[in-house]
């Protein structure tokens, strides 16, 4: 059985991110016997992940601080502060900090495996870092690249959207 867990502010195992800040483990799978992870990640403005999916996981995004985009499928939406986005496992799915400052969004997986990604992606040495590097690591935890980012896909700058 397991155990009541706090977590102070600020603390947590930090890793690198693939969108160019960190990420806090809040809660690992190793915390909860598999159920879940839980993590705070930090995002630059005009950052986000590639469109992607998920074979195993469900995933919940939390918007802490700064305004989001987030895509589901074809559906674009604004996520201000307080935006709460629950995607069933298989759904295509990324985001966008859309604002102009750092923002934090609180991500949870059920079942837990994720961590894996973060963890080896900050095994990667910043030089060694490419376009691919994204893609090649996912396929380790059964994610799967199925588009390109937000800011490519559906630019705000009023450029056309990038073919995909």
């Amino acid at each position: 059985m397991s155990e009541p867990i706090f977590v102070a502010p600020g603390d947590g195992r930090t890793s690198g991110s693939p969108i160019g800040a960190d990420v806090t483990f809040k809660l690992r799978g190793d915390d909860t016997g598999g159920a879940l992870l839980a993590f705070e990640s930090l995002v630059p403005p005009g950052e986000g992940p590639p469109l992607h999916t998920h074979a195993n996981e469900d995933e919940i995004l939390y918007a802490l601080e700064s305004d989001f985009r987030f895509r589901v499928g074809d559906d674009v939406r604004a996520a201000p502060e307080g935006s709460f986005l629950f995607v069933p496992r298989g759904v295509p799915h990324c985001f966008q900090n859309a604002g102009e400052r750092t923002g934090r969004l609180l991500i949870v997986f059920t079942p837990s495996g994720m961590e894996r990604f973060f963890e080896r992606f900050g095994e990667v040495p910043p030089e060694q870092v490419g376009p691919d590097t994204f893609r090649e690591l996912a396929r380790e935890v059964e994610m799967d690249v199925v588009g390109p980012p937000l800011a490519q896909s559906h630019p705000t700058d009023g450029s056309a959207p990038a073919p995909q």
